[in-house]
């Protein structure tokens, strides 16, 4: 299995870095696949995901914090509701540009940035 296939234990592995994204930020799926060492593994990254949103404790992998490269909530239907996931991040102060659209420029975290 190559770097950039999912499996093994490339799902916890996804949450782990989750779980480090702080309240009001907001990473990619890329640039969760880029600190995982595989850099073509954002589909993987979304896979993950979807196998625990709606039922993942919000306060344990917060995965309403991944959004797409433009800062869409791309998996917002996959939560109890298609508005969980906006709720929780205007909760947590995250502003948007539009309906479905988060504010990258203000709220991005890079989880292989320094002090991340």
């Amino acid at each position: 299995m190559s770097a950039d296939a999912p499996g093994g234990d490339f799902y916890p592995r996804v949450y782990e870095v989750v779980r480090r994204c702080p309240p009001g930020r907001v990473t990619t799926y890329g640039r969760i696949a880029r600190a995982l060492g595989a850099p073509r593994a954002s589909r993987g990254v979304g896979w993950a995901l979807k196998a625990i949103a709606g039922d993942a404790d919000p306060f344990d992998v917060p995965c309403h914090r991944v959004v797409d490269r433009e800062g869409r909530l791309s998996g917002r239907r996959h939560f109890e509701t298609p508005t969980v996931m906006a709720e929780r991040l205007a909760a947590e102060g995250v502003s948007f540009l539009g309906p479905d659209q988060v504010d990258l420029a203000a709220h991005l975290w890079d989880p292989v940035a320094p002090g991340s």
